[in-house]
């Protein structure tokens, strides 16, 4: 198993539009991403055969795209198909073709897989509730100067939320909070029990009534988490992230902040906007600061109990990067009492 195996988004289908092309990078490749002339989203590796420009930042025409260097257009399945300066003799070959990767549409995504031939086929994550009725969706994307591994870890993890969100997104109380960690088949699920109402102001919306707050994290292999917390009778709410290795230390994050607050959905809706991006551009700051020290220190953790969540990530996440399953990382289950 490896990381290229896995299906990653490269853009909103909103942003994709008939004539477009948008550059992107995945896993240190370079992407030129439109759609072709069925409609469908095309991949293909953002370098022309020719003398090497970038196909980015070309123009696309009939569902082709042309080269903006000398003008040669290539199909939806990267076959050259004009070369301006062979005048209408061209002879096509199957040799003249870019490579082009597997891609997707789900959820109001795209999706490109690199690995043309991975050893089993599989189907991006389906995003929680997405377009049911009785629930809204809101979508933020942000930059992390940092790795993949850290962010996951990041947005999961409970004991930095008192000091990086104070007031807006709980305070720092010594409150004993309890944990099962379960690490099994390629994921790590997490329960929480004893958690009261110390989620800062927001919980004056999200849990007015002090009802008994249900939460859940979860990591999906390899770059997936989901946030769940359930307040009573339409107070439901997803936070769920796919952290997009665009380099070894930059990360593309798009977060989908799914709920179901009842007759409240529309107009909790610049509420929940404003206060999601916030709270992530606060944790973006103290990513970057983390990316920085790790450049110039490395990365030498010191963990507690508490940090058992971060521990279960790595697993999984070194053990792809070993090329092994981490489903076959034996099962495991630990309680953990912490403090916030």
């Amino acid at each position: 198993m490896q990381f290229a195996d896995f299906w990653y988004i490269v853009a909103l289908s909103d942003q994709l539009k008939p004539n477009t092309v948008l550059a992107r990078s995945l896993l240190g490749e370079w992407l030129a991403i439109f759609r072709g002339e069925n409609g469908e989203a095309v991949a293909l590796r953002d370098r022309c055969l020719h003398r090497s420009s970038r196909l980015s930042i070309g123009k696309v025409c009939n569902g082709a795209l042309q080269c903006p260097y000398h003008g040669w257009v290539y199909d939806q399945n990267g076959h050259v198909i004009a070369v301006p300066s062979e005048g209408n003799s061209i002879k096509l070959s199957q040799q003249r073709r870019a490579k082009c990767y597997a891609t997707k549409e789900q959820d109001g995504y795209i999706y490109v897989r690199l690995n043309d031939h991975p050893k089993e086929d599989s189907n991006p994550f389906y995003m929680p509730h997405y377009q049911e009725s009785g629930w809204e969706t809101i979508r933020v994307i942000n930059r992390f100067k940092n790795n993949v591994t850290n962010c996951v870890e990041n947005f999961i993890d409970i004991p930095h939320t008192a000091f990086v969100h104070p007031g807006i997104f709980r305070q720092p109380r010594q409150q004993m909070l309890q944990m099962i960690v379960e690490r099994k088949n390629g994921s790590v699920l997490v329960e929480y029990s004893n958690e009261a109402i110390n989620l800062g102001w927001y919980s004056r919306f999200l849990n007015q009534q002090g009802a008994e707050i249900k939460h859940w994290d979860r990591f999906y292999m390899p770059n997936i988490t989901s946030v769940e917390y359930q307040m009573g009778k339409n107070r439901h709410l997803f936070i769920t992230s796919q952290s997009i290795p665009e380099s070894e230390n930059a990360t593309l994050v798009y977060t989908d902040v799914t709920y179901n607050y009842g007759i409240w959905n529309k107009l909790a809706r610049p509420f929940v906007r404003w206060t999601a991006q916030h709270i992530i551009q606060q944790d973006v700051k103290i990513l970057g600061i983390q990316g920085e020290t790790i450049a110039k220190y490395g990365t030498q953790f010191s963990n507690t109990p508490a940090d058992t969540i971060h521990v279960f990530v790595e697993s999984i996440r070194n053990a792809i990067a070993s090329g092994k399953d981490p489903r076959q990382l034996p099962d495991e289950s630990v309680k953990v009492k912490f403090f916030v």
